[in-house]
């Protein structure tokens, strides 16, 4: 089994590289573990409380849990991942049930922050693209997908993203093991990730394990 962590700044393509890991793998080969599932439990908090959480800030996310999981994981033990609801801005009951697979990946801006969690990945991998980019992107994502207005995103981006990302993401890059310049859309950059990926799990190219030479 092979853990890894893909981090970098909202925006900045980590979906995309997760995409192509697993489109060069085996079906069925990989787990994907989103940061974004252990937020905080808020219930206890006031609505109006929960709506000001700062979602950029590692003290919104229940590390312990996280690292705990993923342990589990390794072990070769199944989990119930936790679900979150940004409507609520609270845990929901539901949960998704992950079973060990021999790729797990865990996605998301902070990925590499918390040294419990960035000590059990084999591979860290920081996603990086310029600030203009990833605002174009933030924009185009929640323009078209949440229907959020231009003025509220750009000044979320000032007020909140751009900051936070220069505080506590930006600087996990010197944890990464490979950085992915210009996120996605960086083919040869990822090509090489994916060769290593399926050498650590002795892949051939049509995805068979690979046949050791004769002495």
């Amino acid at each position: 089994m092979i853990i890894i962590g893909i981090g970098g700044g909202t925006g900045c393509g980590k979906t995309t590289v997760v995409r192509k890991i697993i489109e060069s793998l085996p079906d069925g080969a990989v787990s994907v573990i989103p940061q974004d599932s252990y937020y905080n439990d808020q219930t206890e908090l006031p609505l109006e409380v929960r709506k000001r959480t700062n979602f950029d800030h590692p003290n919104a996310f229940d590390w312990p849990l996280l690292a705990h999981q993923i342990a589990e994981l390794k072990q070769g033990r199944s989990i119930e991942q936790p679900t979150y609801s940004y409507i609520t801005c609270t845990r929901l009951s539901e949960t998704v049930h992950v079973s060990p697979k021999d790729v797990i990946i865990v996605e998301g801006i902070m990925a590499l922050y918390d040294k419990e969690l960035r000590d059990q990945m084999d591979l860290k991998i920081y996603v990086d693209a310029g600030p203009d980019e990833r605002l174009l992107r933030v924009i185009q994502r929640d323009i078209a997908e949440r229907g959020h207005p231009l003025e509220m995103l750009i000044d979320k981006y000032r007020n909140t993203l751009r900051p936070m990302h220069d505080e506590f993401i930006e600087p996990t890059k010197q944890y990464a093991d490979i950085i992915i310049p210009n996120g996605g859309n960086n083919d040869r950059a990822i090509a090489m990730m994916q060769m290593y990926i399926r050498a650590e799990l002795g892949l051939t190219r049509n995805g068979q394990e690979g046949i050791p030479e004769e002495d």
